[in-house]
């Protein structure tokens, strides 16, 4: 049973991590959407992520599943608890669907303009809520007995979780740039790459300030195993730096990918085998193994993501094959 239920732990922080990493550069090109001053740069950004976004967003949705099927208390505990801002990412991602199928169904500028900022907006929203989520869960929630969140909605907007929120933000924005700089041709490659460079230092200033709190009061398990990653983390970080100023684009943005696994596995690393802490009291505490489903639901959850897992990443690898090329950008 205990193996079961690290496998699944292990199950859900896979599928956490391929959305970050997936979905991470679609929400960064959204970021930078805001900044693009041409019409045929704003087109191409959109179009540089159109076969691959709703795919992406596959991976969220799978975890959200797995973790329902997997941990119901865990589930039902950080829906509930983080109802309001859970609904907010949702709104944004539907934003963001609605603008990239109906920005060019009507060539009225003012009609253009609402959906870019809405594009915009819907891809900054979620980036800032996923780490404020991340950071609240590892500072703690305050629960009762039954598992319920005994906080109010402001209580989840302390210092640590909103530069959590901060971090997470620079972070896609760092991921957007570079996929940016690899998938396009032209200045406005270069232009990204550029902008790469000012994210990566948002990205490593933001970070330092979070880590000293963040190693000190966060990490529930053995602590050698999240500094390692952290470690292996900041070396990879360093490495995007230096591959994306001598223009090795496509080697910076899978470095990236590299820098967000590694940083996620921190995160995991930190928290197992506890899931949401209790900060209240730590008895309280949700873990792995006491909020898991029966060791039936387990096993028949595992056969099913054995078999879809490998559909899921096939597909995903795939796509990317078939749009691989770089898209040129042609001025309006």
């Amino acid at each position: 049973m205990q193996a079961l239920q690290i496998i699944w732990f292990l199950l859900i922080g896979i599928l956490i991590i391929g959305y970050a990493i997936l979905d991470g550069f679609d929400l960064g090109v959204g970021f930078w959407h805001l900044f693009a001053k041409k019409k045929s740069e704003r087109s191409a950004f959109i179009h540089s992520i159109e076969p691959f976004w709703d795919g992406n967003e596959v991976w969220l949705l799978t975890a959200g599943g797995a973790l329902f099927a997997a941990f119901p208390p865990v589930y039902a505990t950080v829906f509930s608890g983080m109802y309001l801002a859970l609904m907010l990412v949702l709104l944004g991602l539907i934003f963001r669907a609605v603008a990239i199928e109906y920005r060019n169904k009507v060539d009225y500028p003012v009609w253009v303009k609402f959906w870019d900022i809405a594009f915009s907006v819907g891809s900054i929203l979620p980036s800032l809520l996923f780490g404020v989520a991340i950071g609240n869960v590892l500072r703690g929630l305050e629960l009762n007995g039954i598992g319920d969140y005994t906080g109010g909605f402001f209580a989840l907007l302390n210092p640590f979780a909103l530069l959590c929120g901060l971090v997470g933000l620079s972070m896609f924005a760092l991921h957007g740039a570079l996929y940016l700089a690899m998938k396009l041709e032209g200045a406005v490659a270069g232009k990204a790459s550029k902008w790469a460079s000012k994210a990566w230092y948002a990205f490593i200033f933001l970070l330092a300030t979070v880590l000293p709190f963040g190693v000190k009061e966060c990490i529930h398990g053995v602590k050698e195993i999240p500094m390692a990653f952290i470690l292996l983390m900041l070396v990879s970080n360093s490495c995007v730096y230096a591959l994306n100023r001598k223009g090795r684009s496509k080697a910076a943005f899978l470095t990236s990918c590299c820098t967000i696994a590694l940083l996620m596995l921190a995160v995991a690393s930190a928290l197992f085998p506890v899931i949401v802490p209790a900060s209240n009291n730590p008895e309280l505490s949700l873990t792995v193994y006491n909020s898991s489903s029966s060791q039936l639901t387990l096993t028949a959850m595992l056969i099913i993501a054995l078999i879809g897992m490998p559909l899921v990443l096939a597909y995903t690898v795939f796509i990317h094959r078939i749009f691989k090329g770089k898209i040129t950008v042609v001025d309006e």
